[in-house]
């Protein structure tokens, strides 16, 4: 018997912060792949594709509450499952 449980639609907006109201964790059991402009993204933080932005953290910028700053950056988001 194979039992192959396909993933969840992926969708709009999605955030990787568990704290987040778009944090939605069945999702992150799954490999997800981020296409900003037609190139893989690894560092993204959260994504839009209605709104056509990323949110990627700052390599060294910090908030008040000791999390990394989020540049956004916009073009034609992709999403999708990876193997």
């Amino acid at each position: 018997m194979n039992d192959t449980k396909s993933p969840p639609a992926l969708p709009d907006r999605l955030s990787g912060n568990p704290r987040s109201p778009h944090h939605v964790a069945e999702i992150f059991k799954h490999n997800i792949g981020i296409k900003l402009n037609g190139k893989e993204r690894t560092d993204v933080e959260e994504y839009c594709i209605s709104e056509g932005w990323v949110k990627v953290a700052s390599p060294k910028s910090l908030d008040r509450r000791g999390q990394p700053l989020l540049i956004k950056l916009k073009g034609t988001v992709e999403a999708f499952y990876s193997k």
